[in-house]
């Protein structure tokens, strides 16, 4: 069981939140089988509650409220996207946007309630201020084994055939926003800390270790998924590794007991050699011995040799047996070794399959990316020429703008920009805002009507582009006021 705590807030995304943790069924359809971490039949042990005291439970419309909210209470828009400034020491910082609905992903036990949730996100408003808006407990998420489970794994369970690791887990939607100054909630390391420790007290868990002792970062969903699919194809590439280290070393012990068994039929070849040469010995002194000195030594030099050949004779049985013991342990062996080699193939076939499938899912994930992206840029260019053809028929100042980068670009003596070109430039960034940000996407912009409009080749597109992003930099002010010239 999950037995250690641990719950990771980040802003909340209030378009797609709804969808996943209500288990919509556009959301169900759209996730894919290939990438399926949600499994239906356990869909049914989720639990969800809403607070009743915000009324409209559609996140959208909550954080409109609040917008509308800050700008009553300090007077200014809620900042809402990341944002640049200047520091003391001269350096642009990047200031983050306003958050004011946040998300935590808490894990929980298989037997956790939603009135043990609901307790820990009561306990957390009155000790930080931040609200709970919406609780989802997930119980039908997880990732499945490619094989059994560890033998300490008491958590994971069979579903129509397959091992499934669960993953308990619950959402929960805070307001972050103190809602009488119109600002947000400012919570630090220690305030994490804290509620982790709470978490753990509440929900009867071991306390987790936090980031700062670990130093690993928190996983997304879909990370954490291919992590556990590593883990497991690192596993099986351990046990392949394995069933070829015990082939190796039957296939060397087969050698030596074939190296033992040659040698032994050497031995007994060599004794059979022997055997045969004291036959003929014998028959050949029995021969003499008949002649020279008659039956009475014949006798007794027929039984010293009958003797020896017989021990020889015994010895030759005993190695005969020894190489037909040897044999049958061969046999053994070989079949061991068939039985590994059929399933070590099987093995293979399997990894191979496993990585051929994965090796698909990424392809068609990359294809269907791919065209996602292709479309978005031709949309993108659709709308830029269509609002180019717009700006050029309708204002003067921007058409000025187009006209002089097309000038410039297609002059190939005249390295920059004129002081009457620079000043129209500017004119036309500023049509889009006063700040560095918007003059950055002017510029580009700038400079793609222009490369469409003109139709510049790649030396015009780079100098085009080049003195364009001078002017937005500044270089042209500090040419003029410094007399140094501007970089190419």
């Amino acid at each position: 069981m999950a037995t250690k705590s641990s719950i990771h807030i980040k802003s909340c995304n209030v378009k797609s939140s709804g969808a996943h943790n209500r288990r919509t069924a556009e959301y169900m359809r759209n996730i894919g089988e290939s990438k399926i971490y949600i499994v239906p039949e356990l869909s049914a042990d989720n639990e969800q509650w809403i607070n009743p005291g915000f009324g409209n439970p559609d996140l959208q419309a909550h954080y409109d409220y609040i917008k509308q909210m800050v700008k009553e209470k300090t007077g200014r828009a809620m900042q809402e996207k990341e944002r640049e400034r200047k520091g003391k020491n001269g350096k642009i910082i990047k200031v983050a946007g306003c958050s004011p609905i946040r998300e935590g992903v808490l894990l929980i036990r298989p037997d956790t309630t939603l009135a043990d949730v609901r307790k820990f996100g009561e306990e957390c408003q009155q000790r930080w201020g931040i609200t709970p808006l919406q609780i989802f407990l997930h119980k039908d998420e997880g990732h499945w084994l490619g094989g059994q489970p560890e033998a300490e794994d008491k958590e994971s369970f069979q579903i129509n055939g397959k091992w499934f690791k669960p993953n308990y887990h619950a959402h929960i939607v805070f307001d972050w926003m103190n809602h009488d100054t119109g600002k947000s909630r400012k919570l630090n390391d220690e305030d994490m800390t804290e509620m982790q420790t709470l978490a753990a007290d509440l929900l009867s868990m071991k306390r987790g270790k936090s980031k700062a002792e670990t130093g690993k970062e928190h996983l997304e969903r879909n990370d954490f998924i291919i992590e556990k699919q590593k883990e497991e194809m690192n596993r099986l590439n351990a046990t392949r590794l394995y069933c070829e280290h015990q082939l190796e070393m039957a296939n060397q012990k087969v050698q030596e007991a074939e190296s033992v068994t040659n040698a032994l039929i050497e031995q007994a070849h060599q004794k059979q050699q022997q055997s045969e040469d004291l036959d003929r010995a014998i028959s050949e002194k029995r021969s003499k011995l008949n002649k020279e000195k008659g039956s009475e030594l014949l006798s007794v030099a027929v039984g010293w040799a009958t003797g020896k050949s017989k021990a020889l004779k015994g010895k030759i049985e005993d190695l005969r047996d020894e190489i037909s013991t040897h044999e049958e342990t061969i046999e053994r062996l070989q079949g061991k070794i068939q039985t590994m080699q059929s399933d070590h193939q099987r093995e293979l076939m399997k990894l191979e399959g496993k990585h051929q499938s994965e090796l698909n899912r990424k392809e068609a994930e990359h294809a269907q990316e791919t065209t996602r992206l292709k479309n978005r840029i031709a949309w993108q260019n659709h709308l830029i020429g269509c609002l180019s053809f717009l700006l050029l028929k309708t204002s003067d100042i921007f058409r000025k703008a187009v006209n002089g980068i097309i000038r410039l670009a297609k002059d190939y003596y005249k390295p920059r920009f004129a002081s009457e070109q620079v000043s129209d430039i500017k004119d036309a960034l500023n049509l889009f805002g006063d700040d560095r940000q918007s003059h950055r996407a002017a510029g580009d912009f700038l400079y793609l009507t222009a490369k469409q409009k003109g139709d510049l080749d790649s030396r015009e597109q780079i100098k085009a582009k080049r003195e364009v992003e001078n002017v937005v930099d500044g270089h042209y002010d500090y040419q003029q006021k410094r007399g140094f010239s501007v970089r190419r």
